[in-house]
């Protein structure tokens, strides 16, 4: 279970937290806490870093992709 009391609240709504998200960089290093988002479904609150830039609230789109990415070890 999520311990959700160990994240900041969400400004924007008020009722969710800020749960951080992590990446991979281009050279596959991890990049920790790239981004922010409100686990309240009705908010949609995000915060990313993206090329040292700041952007916020940005379209949420699903992960999952129905086209895997080509060179990702997947036998076609």
């Amino acid at each position: 279970m999520l311990e959700t009391s160990r994240f900041p609240q969400c400004l924007s709504c008020g009722e969710g937290v800020l749960a951080p998200l992590s990446d991979f960089g281009g050279q596959g290093a991890a990049v920790h806490y790239k981004a922010w988002v409100c686990v309240n479904p009705n908010c949609g609150f995000n915060i990313k870093i993206r090329n040292g830039e700041v952007h916020l609230n940005e379209p949420i789109i699903e992960g999952a992709s129905p086209n895997p990415r080509r060179g990702a070890n997947v036998r076609y």
